[in-house]
């Protein structure tokens, strides 16, 4: 049948590789204070370790558009004071800019990341896999990078509203083992498994497309000195 719908939502956890126990569990980094990009729940993120003049080496930053460089998980919300309220805040999204009060914890954000490189996930394509079936097979192990949807002229990461990101797998990225993610197979849901149709535009939901939702699981991680798992 064909697929809804629906815009792109990032990177959503589902399940471990050999069916081990997923947890969900994420674990502390630190986002720079005033850092421009904005980071969304789904988005992969990387601890910036570029030499020379970058300020954020060490600190937490946007991974989503290198498509190539090794991720050490997916962005799941952070924590900080906030400079107007002085009040303690979560927040699902991280506004690009932000500063934190200063007189209460150095001006540092937590950043919250799901950081098992055995994680898999859920992400939609951003176009169809392939034309055949046959074709959408040979797919499968191939490695992809994952960038923000386009809506018209524009480029939208996320959210702010629901903090989610809105970043799709691009099916046009696909190498064998270049990328930051590896296609495994297409999830388990009726509405949204056409690897092959393109979709309807609704003109009502502007160039929201309804391609399929696929499971992948990281390619390139920081946890491994090779960046890619298993290599």
């Amino acid at each position: 049948m064909a697929n809804r719908n629906t815009q792109g939502f990032g990177l959503i956890p589902a399940g471990t590789l050999g069916a081990t126990p997923s947890t969900g569990g994420q674990n502390k980094y630190k986002i720079d204070s005033g850092y421009a990009t904005s980071l969304y729940m789904g988005m992969p993120v990387q601890i910036d370790s570029a030499s020379g003049a970058n300020i954020h080496k060490g600190y937490i930053i946007s991974a989503q558009d290198a498509i190539t460089v090794p991720t050490i998980g997916v962005f799941n919300g952070c924590f900080y004071t906030d400079a107007n309220t002085l009040k303690p805040t979560f927040s699902a999204f991280y506004p690009g800019g932000t500063v934190p009060d200063a007189n209460t914890n150095a001006g540092d954000i937590d950043a919250f990341v799901i950081d098992n490189p055995w994680q898999q996930y859920n992400v939609q394509l951003d176009t169809r896999l392939a034309a055949t079936a046959a074709l959408a097979q040979v797919e499968m192990g191939q490695t992809f990078g994952l960038t923000v949807r386009a809506e018209g002229t524009t480029t939208v990461s996320g959210s702010v509203t629901s903090g989610q990101s809105n970043g799709q797998l691009t099916v046009g990225t696909g190498a064998d083992i270049a990328n930051q993610w590896r296609l495994l197979r297409v999830a388990e849901d009726p509405e949204n498994e056409d690897l092959i149709t393109a979709p309807q535009t609704d003109a009502s939901l502007a160039n929201f497309s309804g391609f399929a939702t696929v499971v992948v699981v990281v390619n390139k991680s920081q946890w491994f000195g090779t960046g890619t798992v298993g290599a």
